[in-house]
This record gives C-alpha cells, sequence and structure tokens, in this order.
C-alpha cells in the first residue's frame, strides 16, 4: 500500500471517530468533557495536517487514479469543515449556557423589596414604556385608517374621471368635433389619470414612512 493510501485510511479513520466522540462530548460534564474536547480538536488538527499533505499527493497519483483519488480527498476536506463547524456550534451552545446560567444566578441573588428605589424606577420606566408603545400603535391605526380612506377615495377619484372622459369622447364624436380636438380631451385624460396615480404613490410612500419611523 502506497503513502497516500496508508495516509488515506489514516485521517478517513480519525474523521469516522469524531461523530461519535460529540455524541459523547455533549453528555459528559467537567473534566470529562475538557478531556473528550481535546481529543476531537487533537484529532480535527491531525485530519487538516493531513489533508493537506493528500492534495500534494494527489498529484503525483497516476493519471489513470487521479480522479477517484482527487474525489477521496475532496470529501475528507468536506467532512473536516463540517466537524470544525459541529465542534464551533457545541462551544457556542455551552457558552451561551453558562451566560444564562450566570444570569439565572444573579437574578436569584438580587434582594428586591417594596421600598427598592431602583426597583420603582424600573417599573415606572417599563410602564411608560408600554404606555408609549400603545399610544404609538394607536397613532398608526389611524394614520394607516386614514390612508386607506384616501386611496380609496383616489380610486373612485380615477372611476369617475375615466366615465367623464369616455362620455365627453363619445359627445365630441356625435358632435363631429376636428381629431385635434378629441387629442386634446384625450390627452388631458391621461394627465388627470397620472396625477390620480402619483397621488396614490405619494400617499403610500407617507403611509410606508409613518409606519417605519413609528414604529
Amino acid at each position: 500500500m502506497g503513502e497516500m493510501e496508508t495516509l488515506y485510511y489514516q485521517t478517513n479513520k480519525l474523521t469516522l471517530e469524531i461523530p461519535s466522540l460529540l455524541n459523547r462530548l455533549a453528555a459528559s460534564r467537567n473534566d470529562e468533557a475538557h478531556d473528550i474536547e481535546s481529543r476531537i480538536e487533537a484529532n480535527l488538527q491531525a485530519i487538516g495536517a493531513n489533508c493537506e499533505r493528500l492534495n500534494v499527493l494527489v498529484n503525483k497519483e497516476p493519471a489513470y487514479k487521479r480522479q477517484n483519488s482527487k474525489m477521496k480527498v475532496d470529501q475528507l476536506v468536506y467532512d473536516h469543515r463540517h466537524l470544525e463547524a459541529a465542534l464551533r456550534n457545541y462551544r457556542q451552545k455551552q457558552m451561551l449556557q453558562k451566560k444564562e446560567e450566570r444570569e439565572r444566578e444573579e437574578l436569584l441573588q438580587r434582594k428586591f423589596t417594596t421600598n427598592n428605589s431602583d426597583a420603582s424606577i424600573m417599573i415606572d420606566y417599563a410602564l411608560q414604556h408600554n404606555t408609549s408603545l400603545q399610544n404609538a400603535s394607536h397613532g398608526v391605526d389611524e394614520l394607516l385608517g386614514s390612508g386607506s380612506s384616501i386611496l380609496s377615495n383616489l380610486r373612485e377619484q380615477r372611476l369617475t374621471l375615466k366615465g367623464v372622459h369616455k362620455r365627453i369622447l363619445d359627445m365630441a364624436s356625435t358632435l363631429g368635433l376636428s381629431n385635434t380636438l378629441i387629442r386634446l380631451i384625450d390627452k388631458r385624460g391621461t394627465q388627470d389619470k397620472w396625477i390620480v396615480f402619483g397621488g396614490m404613490i405619494i400617499t403610500c410612500i407617507i403611509m410606508f414612512l409613518v409606519v417605519k419611523y413609528l414604529t
């Protein structure tokens, strides 16, 4: 067996060992957890070094074996990154858990009384904040209602203008007005339509900005 095959099987063995170590680590505590974590970290370092060596050895393989060997090494590299991410996730969860335990312990040790001025200040602030949020919410609801009414009125005006425009064109055609006058009337109707659309767009923008900055 050549150097590459030997190194590949050694690295693959280390890779297959880590998932079971991670499971043991999740169930362990204190010194045992520290030992298992150190062992996992050592395995990951060895796998990383071996992958670098294997990438060099792949290029020395015969052409007919090179593609297959490259795929195997790439899989090891992928597994290595995945296992490193798993260890990082475990450490982040441990840090978060310790932080929560520390905050819970500090909260339990903190003594509040009915005359505690700090507690009173915190409660007053919370009530004021809640009142402000409620007022802001009511204000936003009112603005949304007003905006909705404005949009409805604009849509009704658009329909009205559209009907008037159609009747004017019908009358112009009946009276035999010139094509130039008809085009002017049609142009004015188009301008009115864009004015209505512009009003709707501006109203929507104003409503969006109000909701964004008041909430």
